[in-house]
């Protein structure tokens, strides 16, 4: 009955203020090692949802063409905040909003959230004075499985013992399916590269490629919860394919940093009125292997300041948490894809209300439940 109410009164509101036609870009960034097709036919799904529940809207979802994923990730920011300035410009003067009016929400998977914070935070700092008002308007930075404090030890520990099996496999199978691997070793697979001649580079190369798919990116993607829980040079051993790589998933590196990033989206949105919201992607108990629930990332401390702003995306069918995080955008890979759907335009929609001075309260520390209505 209360969420009746406040219904009520939003559509009360509205319809005592005189909206002007606004236009709404949903702006979809993948994260590490992904590609334009990451979000499949999410991006659609959010549009259509958010065009039937927002008046006077026009709702438009642009996914930020594939880029490199390496090297320093400010230069990445630097890169995407140009694209994002010269896209803004020209859709306010093809649409006839007019300039400033356009409104903004990032979606960021994964590493891509990274992305579309540090962002945010640029746009924040580079005003020329701290009145002036957030151009683009970014109303919302809205992440999926993004490891704001890195990943959870278990995702880790976990993927090391599948590349150990994996490089096990290669040296029993031989040459009855690898056929020019047949002279190819577990020792040889996790030698360094200054032990390794280049022909064995390049097969290691080609073997790691299924490897590192069977992990989900993961060692690379976010290869710590901060450098605590595990060495950067044990993870990183016999992947000397991916080193270009590194200093962009280095950030998961830097625990001050971390902090600092999750420290101003709350202090962002507290002055800017920007949601920030981590809707991460949690697997059930699986006893007797697993007696509680697992996620791909590591979650906020109790009592942390951003703890109401990480939001538990349910996936039943997910065979681990690499999968969770990786299929999140398939209905076939996640039971809790239609729900995602809908929480996600709750968000959205909640925040272009909130930024038309339409006020009413924001989905926060508010768990998706799964089809039967109950809670994790």
């Amino acid at each position: 009955m209360a969420s009746t109410s406040a219904t009520s009164q939003v559509q009360d509101s509205l319809a005592l203020t005189k909206l002007e036609p606004e236009l709404v870009l949903l702006i979809f960034i993948h994260g590490f090692k992904g590609t334009d097709e990451t979000f499949g036919e999410f991006p659609q799904r959010l549009q259509h949802i958010l065009s039937e529940t927002i008046p006077h809207a026009t709702v438009e979802p642009v996914v930020f063409p594939a880029y490199e994923t390496k090297g320093e990730l400010d230069k990445a920011v630097i890169r995407f905040a140009d694209w994002l300035t010269t896209l803004t410009v020209e859709r306010e003067v093809a649409s006839g909003v007019g300039a400033g009016k356009a409104k903004i929400v990032l979606c960021g998977h994964s590493m891509g959230g990274l992305l579309a914070a540090d962002t945010l935070r640029e746009f924040v700092n580079s005003r020329p004075d701290k009145d002036a008002p957030l151009w683009p308007k970014i109303v919302a930075c809205i992440a999926f499985d993004t490891p704001f404090y890195g990943l959870h030890p278990f995702v880790v520990k976990n993927s090391v013992t599948k590349v150990a099996q994996y490089a096990n496999t290669a040296t029993t199978v031989g040459s009855a399916l690898l056929g020019s691997f047949a002279g190819f070793t577990a020792k040889k697979a996790t030698q360094t590269p200054a032990q390794s001649a280049p022909a064995q580079q390049s097969a290691w190369g080609k073997w790691a490629g299924p490897a590192a798919y069977a992990v989900g990116g993961a060692i690379l993607a976010g290869a710590a919860a901060g450098g605590a829980y595990y060495k950067k040079d044990d993870l990183t051993q016999g992947f000397s394919w991916a080193t270009d790589h590194m200093k962009y998933v280095g950030n998961l590196w830097d625990e001050a940093a971390l902090e600092q990033r999750i420290e101003a989206l709350i202090n962002i949105e507290r002055d800017h009125g920007v949601v920030f919201r981590n809707l991460y992607s949690r697997l059930p108990p699986n006893p007797p292997e697993f007696l509680t629930s697992r996620t791909f990332i590591v979650l906020p401390k109790y009592g942390s300041r951003s703890k109401d702003h990480f939001l538990p995306a349910s996936n039943g069918i997910a065979a681990d948490e690499i999968h969770g995080h990786t299929g999140m955008f398939g209905g076939s890979t996640n039971d809790g894809y239609y729900q995602l759907g809908l929480a996600s335009a709750k968000i959205i929609r909640d925040a272009i209300t909130s930024s038309r001075g339409i006020f009413q309260e924001i989905t926060k520390a508010n768990p998706i439940t799964d089809e039967t209505g109950s809670k994790d």
